[in-house]
């Protein structure tokens, strides 16, 4: 059994798609499901059903995967005990975030975090939520800094990971200046919608938090995209409306270029948080993790 099978497994679990779990992995699809097949055949049992439209592990496969993410886990914590004691670990801090975050907070965060305690060097890697977790349970990141929300937080096992609040943020529905319709729409009339698409963090706070609205939205999709930045983009050009976090379009609303496509009550609040490990890291990284508390 190799170690990257345990790595390809918990890609795919937490997917359910065997097209976006390669592509995490950085392999063709044919190669990741030759791997997972390999797995398969290494346990003896069938560890997902394929016969599903979304990929969904079975009982066994659900046994198993306690199992593998505790294994990952323990091999990542070894790691990183044995190249501090070698003096091999670098001091470097190694951050996965959201790409909308890592334009608007990260910059200004990082410079109050370093007036009251200088840092070394940083390594910020911007993804889509998907492949930032995906860093983070493959140890290749030592934080991760998203968005959050009651009804959908990350998918980061509470047993293994444990995370802090850092500010405040709010998904805003707004359209172009010349954009036109208000929420809630109408079924006989939809509302052009820019969507986000499965990889995105937002995308699932959007709709788990629509999904509690009532009465219900009339939208249309016309396009999808996992960067709010791209949704921003279209929605300055009238194409549609879409949830917007507020520190990213702060200064479109107040020029005008921006506006509301609904009233506050289709706001929707959240929280920017930072997720680390519960295994030791580092010094420097639990040097920074004490400056945080």
């Amino acid at each position: 059994m190799e170690l990257s099978w345990l790595e390809d497994f918990l890609a795919l679990a937490e997917s359910g798609s065997f097209s976006r779990a390669a592509e995490r992995r950085n392999l063709t699809q044919p190669a990741f499901s030759r791997r997972i097949r390999s797995l398969e055949a290494w346990t003896g049992a069938t560890l997902f059903d394929r016969d599903t439209r979304q990929v969904r592990m079975t009982l066994a496969g659900e046994r198993f995967r306690p199992v593998a993410e505790e294994t990952l886990r323990r091999l990542i914590q070894v790691r990183e005990e044995v190249r501090e004691v070698e003096g091999t670990v670098s001091s470097t801090l190694r951050f996965a975030c959201t790409h909308a975050l890592s334009l608007t907070f990260f910059p200004d965060w990082l410079r109050g975090v370093e007036r009251r305690s200088p840092l070394g060097s940083i390594r910020l890697i911007s993804e889509s939520m998907e492949l930032c977790e995906g860093l983070m349970h493959d140890g290749q990141a030592q934080f991760m800094i998203c968005h959050q929300h009651g009804a959908s937080v990350p998918r980061l096992d509470p047993r293994g990971f444990v995370s802090l609040p850092l500010g405040d943020d709010v998904l805003i529905p707004v359209k172009g200046a010349e954009g036109a319709g208000e929420l809630p729409g109408a079924e006989g009339a939809r509302l052009p919608y820019l969507a986000y698409s499965a990889e995105s963090g937002l995308g699932r706070i959007v709709t788990a938090a629509r999904a509690k609205k009532d009465p219900p939205v009339w939208l249309e999709p016309v396009f999808t995209a996992h960067l709010a930045t791209a949704l921003r983009a279209m929605a300055l050009t009238g194409r549609g409306l879409a949830w917007l976090p507020l520190t990213l379009i702060q200064a479109d609303l107040a020029a005008g270029r921006l506006v509301r496509a609904g009233g506050g009550e289709w706001d929707i609040p959240v929280e920017i948080r930072v997720y680390r490990p519960r295994h030791r890291l580092s010094a420097a990284a639990e040097a920074f993790w004490r400056a945080l508390l």
